[in-house]
C-alpha cells in the first residue's frame, strides 16, 4: 500500500527551503507520494495571469518536484477540474466558463464552478495537463472534482442532465478527463465524494483503465465513513469501486477546519487510525494524509501530525490510541525528547481538546463579538480554559531541549494564541454583562445608582486596557505561528493577523462606546459592539446534524423579511458528527434594534433542529416565547440517499415569534 501525504499550497506559500527541508524527514517516515493542492498557487506558464502574487514560480515548482524525486517520493499535482475552480473563474478570460449564470441577463456570475460542457473547458484542461504532466512523477494527475454541488446548472449541462441524469453527466466528464489525462500518458485521479452522492456513474466509467478515486471524512468512524449531506448515514464505496476496477485509497485529514487554530487533536489522530483500520480491511490501494486550509494555524502542526501517522506502519502492532500516536510522533518529530517526557507532552496536548476553538458556534465571534457576547452561557469555561491552555504553553519542553531552542516552540505560540481566543470569549461576555448592568442601574437615576454606573464604566475600561495587552502579545504568537514556515513579510494579511486586526478595530469601538456613557448615561440604552439595544436569545437543539443553518428575520415596512443573523450549524467535531446527538445544544443570540417589529427563525438547506428558551432581552426588560421551554422543531429531515439539494436562500421552516 502506497503511504502518501499532501500539502495545501492553494491557501497560503509556505517557504521553499522549509517544503524542501522536510523531503528527507518524510521519505525516512515511510512516505513515498506526495500530492500538492495548488489552485492558484503557480504561474502557469500556459495560463498567464492566473497567479496570484505570492505564487511560487514554474522553476520553484519543478526544484520541489525534483527534490522529492531525489529522495524516492513521486508528486500528483492536484488540478481542480470542476467544483474548486474560483481560482479559474477569477480571471475574466474564463469567467464564461462558470456553471452559474445571471438569470436576468445570462452573464456568467463571478464566482462558482466551471461547466464541463463549456466549449472552452477542453482548452482549459489541455492547457493544465500539458503544463502539469512533466511534473507527474508519480505517472498520475489528480482532478479534484469534489464537492460540485452547482453541477447541471448552466444552460448546456441542464440539457444533457435533462437527457442522460446527473450521474451520466458526471461520468462524462470523468470520461473526458481520463482521455486528456492518457493523451499524456497519465492516470487520472478523484476525490470519491462525488461518487459516493452519484453511485450510478461508477459503472459508467472507463472500466480498468487506471483509475483512482480517494474516499475523504475527516471525523472518527467505525466500520465505514459516513456522509454528512445525509444526516451521517454511513456509506460504502470500496466493493462498488473494486467491481469496476477504480483504485480505492483511503484519506484522513492531519490539520485543522476553517476557522481552527490548532488541530482537534485526539478527533484528527482517531481518524488515522480509523482509515488505517478501513485500508487494510479493504485492501486499498493507497493511504493519504491529507491537509486543508493551514493558514490560520503553524503549519508544523500538521507535520507532526503526519509523523504520528507514520506511527501506523513504522509500528505496527503498537497501541493505536491517541496518547500513544502523539507520543510517538513528538518522538519521531523531535529525536531528543524522551519516551515520558513526550508521553506526558501529549497527554496534556490532548486535554486542550475540550477547549478548542472549532465549529461554527464558536467560530461565530471572528465575525462580530456582538452575537456571542450575549449569549446566556457563562463567561467563566471560556476564563479557565484561558489560564489552562497558558499553562500548556508554558511547559519547558516547548521552550527548550538539550541546551538548544526547542523545536516544538510552535505549539507554545498555538497555546498561547488559544488561550487569548478562550480570553475573548470570556471578555466579551463580561462587556455584555457590565452593559446589562448599566442599563438596570440607568433605570433609577438616583445619585447612588450614578455613583456604581461610574464604578462599573471604571471596571470596564480597565478590563478592556487590560485586554488590549493581550491582543498584542497574540498578535506576537500568530506572527510565530506563521514565520515557523511562512515569509514574515506575509504576516500582515494573514488570516490571524486580519483576525487580531478586527478585534482591536471592535476594542477600540467598545472603548468609544463607555466613554459616551461617561458623558451621556442615556448612551447605554443604545446598542454596542458587545450587545444590541435588545438581544433575541434561544437554546438551539442540534439532535440530526446534517447541513443546515438557522436564520433570524424581522419584518419589513413593505411586508418583505429581511435578515437579521444567521449561522451554519455544522461543528467539525466527532461528537457532532453522528446521526443522532440528543445533547448537542449551543446558546445563540443576536442584536435586534426594534423590538416591535415581527421576528421570525427560520431553518435553510438540510436537516432539522429545534429551538427552545427563546427570549428577547435589553438588560432589563425581558420577554419571553411561550411556552418557555418546548422544543420547537424546524426544517426537514436530510435525505438518505440521492443528490442533496444545497439550498442556502430558501426556508424550509419557520417559527414566528409571540412575546409576552
Amino acid at each position: 500500500m502506497i503511504r502518501a501525504f499532501q500539502w495545501d499550497l492553494a491557501r497560503q506559500v509556505e517557504r521553499l527551503d522549509h517544503l524542501l527541508a522536510l523531503l528527507p524527514r518524510y521519505a525516512a517516515w515511510g512516505f513515498t507520494r506526495l500530492y500538492l493542492h495548488l489552485e492558484d498557487a503557480v504561474d502557469y506558464p500556459s495560463l498567464p495571469g492566473l497567479a496570484r502574487a505570492d505564487a511560487y514560480t514554474w522553476a520553484e515548482l519543478k526544484t520541489l518536484v525534483t527534490t522529492a524525486a531525489a529522495h524516492g517520493i513521486q508528486t500528483v499535482p492536484i488540478a481542480n477540474l470542476l467544483g474548486h475552480t474560483q481560482y479559474v473563474i477569477k480571471h475574466p478570460d474564463w469567467r464564461d466558463l462558470n456553471e452559474l449564470r445571471d438569470p436576468a441577463t445570462g452573464e456568467a456570475l463571478p464566482a462558482g464552478q466551471i461547466c464541463p460542457l463549456h466549449p472552452r473547458t477542453a482548452e482549459l484542461v489541455s492547457r493544465l495537463f500539458g503544463d502539469l504532466a512533466p511534473l507527474c512523477t508519480a505517472g498520475e494527475i489528480h482532478a479534484g472534482l469534489d464537492e460540485s454541488f452547482h453541477l447541471g446548472k448552466h444552460p448546456l449541462s441542464r440539457a444533457e442532465v435533462a437527457e442522460v441524469g446527473l450521474a451520466a453527466h458526471f461520468a462524462r466528464h470523468v470520461t473526458r478527463l481520463h482521455a486528456a489525462a492518457a493523451s499524456h500518458g497519465l492516470r487520472l485521479g478523484l476525490w470519491a465524494d462525488m461518487l459516493a452522492l452519484l453511485p450510478e456513474a461508477i459503472p459508467l466509467l472507463p472500466a480498468h483503465a487506471g483509475l483512482a478515486a480517494y474516499d475523504w471524512y475527516y471525523h472518527p468512524f467505525g466500520r465505514h465513513p459516513r456522509m454528512e449531506l445525509y444526516n451521517f448515514t454511513e456509506y460504502d464505496l470500496a466493493s462498488a469501486l473494486a467491481a469496476a476496477g477504480i483504485a480505492y485509497w483511503a484519506c484522513p485529514m492531519n490539520g485543522a477546519f476553517r476557522h481552527e487554530s490548532s488541530p482537534v487533536w485526539t478527533d484528527r489522530l482517531q481518524n488515522l487510525a480509523a482509515w488505517q483500520h478501513r485500508a487494510q480491511a479493504t485492501g486499498a490501494a493507497g493511504y493519504l494524509v491529507t491537509s486543508w486550509e493551514p493558514h490560520r494555524l503553524a503549519f508544523p502542526a500538521t507535520t507532526l501530525m503526519d509523523a504520528a501517522a507514520a506511527t501506523l506502519w513504522l509500528e505496527p502492532g503498537t497501541p493505536v490510541d491517541p496518547a500513544n500516536l502523539l507520543a510517538a510522533g513528538l518522538r519521531r518529530y523531535e529525536a531528543t525528547l524522551g519516551a515520558v517526557a513526550a508521553r506526558s507532552l501529549a497527554r496534556r496536548i490532548l486535554a486542550t481538546d475540550t477547549l478548542a476553538f472549532v465549529g461554527n458556534s464558536r467560530w461565530e465571534i471572528n465575525n462580530g463579538w456582538a452575537p456571542v457576547a450575549s449569549r446566556r452561557d457563562s463567561p467563566q469555561p471560556f476564563a479557565r480554559a484561558s489560564r489552562r491552555l497558558s499553562r500548556l504553553a508554558a511547559a519547558p519542553e516547548l521552550t527548550e531541549l538539550g541546551g538548544r531552542k526547542s523545536p516544538l516552540g510552535f505549539l507554545a505560540s498555538t497555546g498561547r494564541f488559544l488561550a487569548y481566543l478562550a480570553e475573548r470569549e470570556a471578555f466579551v461576555r463580561i462587556c455584555a454583562a457590565h452593559i446589562h448592568r448599566l442599563r438596570r442601574l440607568g433605570r433609577n437615576g438616583s445619585e447612588t445608582n450614578t455613583d456604581a454606573m461610574h464604578e462599573n464604566l471604571r471596571l470596564a475600561d480597565e478590563l478592556a486596557g487590560f485586554f488590549a495587552d493581550s491582543i498584542n502579545q497574540a498578535r506576537e504568537d500568530a506572527r510565530q505561528m506563521w514565520i515557523a514556515s511562512r515569509p514574515a513579510d506575509t504576516f500582515a494579511p494573514s488570516p490571524n493577523a486580519r483576525l487580531l486586526a478586527a478585534d482591536e478595530a471592535q476594542l477600540i469601538a467598545l472603548r468609544g462606546w463607555f466613554e459616551n456613557c461617561r458623558d451621556q448615561f442615556a448612551h447605554v440604552f443604545r446598542a454596542s459592539p458587545v450587545c444590541g439595544r435588545w438581544t433575541l436569545r434561544f437554546t438551539l437543539h442540534h439532535f440530526a446534524p446534517a447541513h443546515q443553518k438557522v436564520v433570524i428575520e424581522q419584518q419589513s415596512t413593505d411586508g418583505t423579511w429581511r435578515e437579521l443573523h444567521s449561522r451554519v450549524l455544522i461543528e467539525f467535531r466527532g461528537q457532532s458528527a453522528q446521526v443522532n446527538t440528543p445533547k448537542l445544544r449551543f446558546e445563540f443570540a443576536c442584536p435586534v434594534e426594534n423590538p416591535d417589529v415581527p421576528l421570525r427563525i427560520t431553518s435553510r438547506c438540510l436537516g432539522e433542529f429545534a429551538v427552545s428558551h427563546i427570549e428577547l432581552t435589553d438588560g432589563f426588560s425581558t420577554r419571553r416565547h411561550r411556552p418557555l421551554q418546548t422544543h420547537h422543531r424546524l426544517g426537514t429531515p436530510a435525505p438518505a440517499s440521492g443528490w442533496p439539494k444545497i439550498d442556502w436562500l430558501t426556508n424550509t421552516g419557520e417559527i414566528m415569534l409571540q412575546f409576552s
